[in-house]
């Protein structure tokens, strides 16, 4: 039934006037735990600072390390782009709260700036940190992480844009159209930048999405995990890309379009699902399996995880506090390793430090910066649950204390 509602949902058109697929959450009043978001809020900066400050005042090519693993290809071509996407993909939700006049509030309004800043700079043709779109098939996929962060900021990162910026950007978004993607969780990316089209300009290629979808439906292999094209690959691309993305593009399809309200709730099923296996893989220390490609993305490997609790569909056995105990404790090992900054504040290669080997052929300086979006969570205020509820032990260190635990069941 799940599978036959999908491929029906599919049709971009003639759906409309139904409620999104949503679930409640009861507010709880607990007295409020700074301490846990004040760290996101550190962590996230001192990520992001670096890319955002020299981009604003056209630097980032002067001043941005370029490092690769040995014997890798130089990615000097790509990873400015990598740097800016990635990063605003993570901090977007958090910027999409606006500012105020708490100290947060004033924070908040200088990455606004420095963001905004940097979008203008990356697509204005005679700026020195005019970025490539379209050379090589590597831009392609940034173009989308950058798509996905202005639709998870359409207020802060799209309209705080002037006009002019905001032809460049979509100009530059429509030119990504030249890179025919890989038979994989790429299709998600040509997808993720029509879907943002569509937001912004109301002209996109459905054809592009529609076909990303299918495959997917295609490739899904059970109990909430996608392959990575027909195969499955035991790594975290299902949270990475593939279920994220998903499900954006889909709700803005519904949004924009009164379409896909039969697909939204089977992809976010299937996304509770995923998530809830993503919480039971850390481990009582903070710590997660090693497993699969792009391990320098570090605690980026979580972002369906946070995207879940940012979207407020976490399953109900697994309560927001939780969910923010667990993740700040990969925070914690996985970005306060030794090594995992150098000298100047530059992410380096490694999974917990400085570990240049972990990075494949396709990993330099500006992909790491994907480790963001583990903080999705931030772009809820202060006084929701997920911040306010007082800290609960994750599964895995209930499990290992001795705890009662849920028993994990299969959907």
């Amino acid at each position: 039934m799940i599978r036959r509602n999908f491929i029906k949902g599919l049709s971009l058109f003639g759906i409309a006037g139904a409620a999104p697929y949503t679930r409640s959450v009861v507010s709880q009043r607990t007295p409020a735990i700074p301490n846990d978001r004040d760290y996101w809020i550190k962590t996230i900066s001192k990520i992001v600072s670096p890319v955002l400050t020299a981009l604003s005042q056209q630097k980032l090519k002067a001043t941005m390390p370029v490092e690769t693993s040995a014997g890798a290809q130089s990615r000097q071509q790509v990873s400015h782009l990598e740097a800016l996407g990635r990063s605003l993909t993570g901090i977007a939700p958090w910027l999409e709260l606006g500012e105020d006049t708490t100290a947060e509030g004033k924070e908040r309004k200088k990455f606004i700036d420095l963001a905004v800043s940097s979008i203008r700079n990356a697509v204005t043709p005679s700026s020195p940190d005019y970025m490539n779109f379209t050379e090589g098939a590597q831009p392609l996929v940034d173009a989308a992480f950058l798509a996905h962060a202005l639709i998870r900021a359409p207020r802060q990162l799209w309209r705080n844009l002037d006009a002019t910026t905001q032809k460049h950007l979509v100009t530059a978004l429509e030119s990504t159209r030249v890179i025919t993607p890989y038979y994989s969780n790429w299709l998600l990316f040509t997808a993720m930048i029509e879907a943002a089209l569509l937001k912004f300009t109301g002209h996109y290629d459905a054809v592009r999405i529609d076909y990303a979808l299918k495959q997917h439906e295609a490739w899904y292999k059970g109990d909430g995990i996608y392959g990575d094209g027909p195969d499955f690959h035991y790594d975290y691309y299902n949270s990475y890309v593939i279920q994220p993305m998903m499900l954006d593009i889909v709700r803005t399809i519904y949004q924009e379009k009164g379409a896909m309200k039969d697909i939204l709730p089977v992809v976010e099923k299937r996304a509770v699902r995923y998530a809830a296996i993503q919480e039971r893989l850390i481990s009582p220390e903070g710590t997660f399996p090693p497993v699969g490609r792009s391990l320098a993305y570090r605690c980026g490997a979580f972002q369906l995880l946070a995207q879940v609790a940012l979207q407020k569909i976490l399953p109900a056995a697994l309560p927001p506090a939780q969910v923010r105990a667990a993740l700040t404790a990969v925070m914690k090992r996985s970005m306060e390793a030794p090594g995992t900054f150098d000298k100047a504040g530059w992410l380096t290669i490694g999974f917990a430090g400085h570990q240049p080997e972990v990075g494949e052929h396709y990993i330099s300086t500006g992909s790491l910066y994907l480790c963001s979006a583990a903080f999705l969570p931030l772009g809820l205020p202060e006084s929701d649950e997920f911040w306010s509820g007082t800290a609960v032990d994750w599964t895995s260190k209930r499990a290992y204390s001795g705890q009662n635990f849920p028993i994990d069941k299969a959907i």
